[in-house]
């Protein structure tokens, strides 16, 4: 996959793709549909055009973290559905104030050449959200290329949504988030170093930050790891918490993950990490051997649930 950050001329050989347009936040059922729709509208290169920052946090950028993944396991996700060509849009202040024809004009066909567009049917766009998918069609019609409509997956109160998906991993449902999702949900960055206090109680941890994502209700989950880089390459099974480490008075939001079976350096690898089922809350205990016996427990059910 050609990953196209913020490009102001397309090279010839980037232009004339089929693409969907959106935040793909989540890269959900519904968001698949659309890539599908994408794929066979024109014999072209399927692509997607998105967007950095999320336009929900350049509006709002004191609000509280929503979004489910970052830009990156953005990308990692689109190109495992086949996707050729991610044309990433810095979100700025010119960007915001094109009207919707300015932006099929600027963006659609002079700049990416797009010879066809999908976009969900609640899909707005433009300064002050002016426009709509009828106005996609008409700015298409006159302006040379295609435009394909996919309708919402699911009912009025039951569509698949990345609201509905939020909620599910603030209840503590990954599983529901996940049926949604069409797949699990994952929290990808960097192993940063921590305190070193789970290799001192016998569990060593892979600290990753979770600053700017929606975080899930804070506790204990059975998790599948990738490690996308460096020599310790592959899959592994293992236990996380997510949340503020009571334990020990912490209170910046992390997740911390335990590999079964594993022995090795991971700080500066890339992890991605998918939360399969929620254990139990986060909670303090009377002493740090009490700490130790529940992490034990929680191995074992975590153990027991990965193996099913």
């Amino acid at each position: 996959m050609r990953y196209l950050r913020d490009t102001t001329f397309m090279n010839p050989e980037d232009r004339g793709a089929t693409a969907a347009i959106g935040n793909f936040d989540g890269v959900h059922l519904g968001h698949q549909q659309v890539l599908e729709i994408a794929k066979n509208a024109a014999e072209a290169p399927l692509g997607v055009v998105t967007f950095e920052p999320h336009p929900r946090q350049y509006f709002a950028p004191d609000a509280p973290p929503f979004r489910l993944m970052n830009a990156d396991a953005r990308a990692h996700r689109l190109q495992s559905l086949g996707v050729e060509r991610l044309y990433e849009l810095t979100f700025n202040d010119r960007l915001a104030a094109l009207t919707p024809e300015a932006f099929c004009a600027e963006i659609i066909r002079d700049r990416l050449g797009l010879v066809h567009v999908t976009v969900g049917a609640d899909f707005c766009f433009g300064k002050g959200r002016a426009g709509n998918a009828q106005t996609l069609v008409d700015c298409g019609r006159d302006m040379g290329f295609g435009v394909t409509i996919a309708e919402l997956l699911g009912g009025e109160n039951t569509a698949v949504s990345s609201t509905r998906i939020r909620q599910a991993l603030t209840d503590g449902r990954p599983e529901l988030a996940a049926e949604m999702l069409g797949h699990l949900h994952r929290i990808e960055g960097a192993v940063i170093r921590g305190d070193q206090r789970g290799r001192e109680l016998g569990f060593p941890t892979a600290n990753m930050s979770i600053d700017g994502l929606h975080p899930p209700k804070f506790g204990v989950y059975a998790v599948r790891v990738s490690v996308l880089n460096g020599p310790h390459l592959g899959h592994y099974d293992g236990v996380a918490s997510v949340g503020v480490r009571p334990m020990f008075g912490e209170n910046r939001p992390n997740i911390e993950t335990f590999l079964f079976d594993f022995s090795g350096d991971l700080y500066g690898a890339e992890l991605s990490v998918a939360l399969v089922a929620f254990l139990r809350p986060e909670d303090v205990y009377d002493s740090v051997d009490a700490l130790v016996a529940q992490i034990d427990k929680d191995s074992a059910q975590a153990r027991a649930i990965l193996a099913g």
